[in-house]
């Protein structure tokens, strides 16, 4: 066990608490598990620059040795997926069986890149009146990556697997309550055999974020950036990598539309729906969330969707048997707790759940509301939480609407039995992904990102290791 883990597990501090800025809080039952010590401009300078020269040794490596090295990695998550698994479940609450997921899928996509990386790499030739001229995918150097707490070890990996199959380094700023996944995760690259630094990782309290980040951005060691967060999160960082003219992906928020219509297969729509909205206790970018129902099969609907909901079991997310955990912490649930009831006021129908419970910690029950339109928060605001807001529609026309009816644009399904509808309105959606008769998921081979204030770029396939590299064009004359 490293000295990190011991000091996460046992609850150990270092001995000036006055100092530490960082602190971890089991969001189950508000104990402060463990906290560290931030860092200071010159730590975060010397940082930037260990991760400078990790990626000047990086980009020279083969990309068989790169190739290797993910393949390690895999191995090594897959190892470690227990004591994973439970680091996400003490430091944000994800359920146990849910995090041990999250860790296979890590492995999986580091995996992925280690057998598909070497051909997205290839130069492309291209004819000319030249001897030789092609187009080479060239590392571009240093990426910064501020990364969420909700998928704290998928988030990042499926950036860092294809950013550092590219040959790019990484500096991560990971969200400060799952510091402990973060620097778990420098481990399992340090032991995959990467060069230290690579990623280097920052301990930045979020009352410093903005500050230093500009300053991080505005590095000439730093030559792009990816966040995934909020989208006030997203504009800040556009903004400052645009006055520094640094390549930018985002991924920002979402509040996807669900479309059920008459001829779906009901009693599957349900259980779809209901999982995807309630995937790590509803804390899911692209969850199911407005869910727009044919009138004719409205109430059906509405009566299957609500026992499947109910039916999730909430509790100590350290238990298999546990389906819901605590939202990651008592603010968040606060405030989507304002959401349903100021939706409810508005005249939206309680259908299930919608009460805070007796429980100590950030619990909130799996719940549905009905009757509900536009102007109400749960339909215009994204909700982080396990809450289906339940709309009625007349005709394919008014669904397309009222699902287009929000500036975000991450993702969406449809539930029909007519697939050339289902494929025809797929197309017409404004939105990066969508799913038909099933729920919307990120899958190494599929590319992955939104439009609108879901934010811009894409990861994941080949598209998204292209993001960050120098295509460079390479022409070669005889004399």
């Amino acid at each position: 066990m490293t000295a990190n883990r011991k000091a996460f597990m046992t609850g150990e501090r270092a001995a000036a608490d006055e100092a530490l800025s960082l602190r971890s809080i089991n969001p189950a039952n508000g104990e402060e598990i463990s906290s560290w010590q931030s860092d200071t401009s010159r730590d975060i300078d010397r940082k930037t620059a260990v991760s400078a020269d990790a990626f000047g040794v990086w980009r020279r490596t083969a990309v068989e040795v790169r190739s290797r090295c993910l393949l390690k990695a895999a191995t090594i998550l897959e190892s470690k997926k227990r004591f994973l698994a439970e680091l996400m479940a003490l430091e944000m609450g994800k359920p146990l069986s849910q995090g041990v997921s999250e860790i296979d899928k890590c492995a999986l996509v580091c995996r992925y890149y280690a057998f598909n990386g070497p051909s997205f790499l290839e130069p492309r030739m291209i004819e000319t009146e030249a001897l030789r001229s092609y187009a080479a995918p060239c590392p571009l150097g240093v990426i910064y990556a501020v990364m969420p707490w909700n998928f704290p070890f998928w988030q990042f990996f499926r950036f860092a697997a294809p950013a550092v199959m590219a040959g790019n380094g990484i500096l991560l700023k990971h969200s400060p309550n799952v510091t402990g996944c973060a620097l778990e995760i420098a481990e399992v690259f340090r032991e995959a055999g990467l060069p230290d630094g690579l990623p280097e990782v920052l301990l930045i309290p979020e009352e410093k974020v903005a500050e230093a980040s500009a300053s991080i951005i505005s590095s000439p060691h730093v030559r792009g950036v990816t966040l995934t967060g909020s989208t006030r999160a997203g504009m800040a960082v556009a903004e400052v990598a645009g006055r520094s003219v640094k390549k930018c992906v985002l991924e920002l928020g979402g509040s996807d539309p669900v479309i059920i219509f008459e001829d779906a297969d009901l009693e599957r729509a349900a259980v779809s729906t209901a999982f995807s909205r309630l995937i790590n206790s509803g804390q899911n970018c692209i969850a199911s969330k407005r869910f727009l129902v044919q009138r004719d099969v409205h109430d059906r609907f509405l009566e299957l969707l609500a026992g499947e909901m109910s039916n999730a079991v909430m509790g100590d997310p350290l238990s298999f048997k546990t389906t819901i955990g605590p939202l990651a912490r008592l603010d968040l649930r606060d405030e989507l707790h304002r959401q349903v009831t100021e939706s409810l006021a508005a005249g939206a129908r309680l259908v299930t759940g919608g009460c805070i419970p007796e429980l100590p910690g950030a619990f909130y029950p799996p719940t549905v509301i009905d009757g509900v339109t536009s102007g109400m928060p749960v339909f215009d605001e994204e909700t982080f939480g396990p809450v289906a807001a339940v709309s009625s529609f007349d005709s394919e026309e008014e669904a397309l609407a009222e699902a287009s009816r929000t500036p975000y644009g991450l993702g969406a399904s449809i539930y029909t039995a007519d697939l050339a509808r289902g494929e025809r309105i797929a197309m017409e959606l404004p939105v990066g992904a969508c799913f038909v008769n099933t729920f919307v998921r990120s899958d190494p081979r599929l590319p992955f990102g939104g439009v609108g204030l879901s934010g811009y770029g894409r990861e994941l396939s080949r598209e998204g290791m292209l993001e960050f590299v120098n295509l460079k064009t390479v022409y070669i004359s005889e004399q």
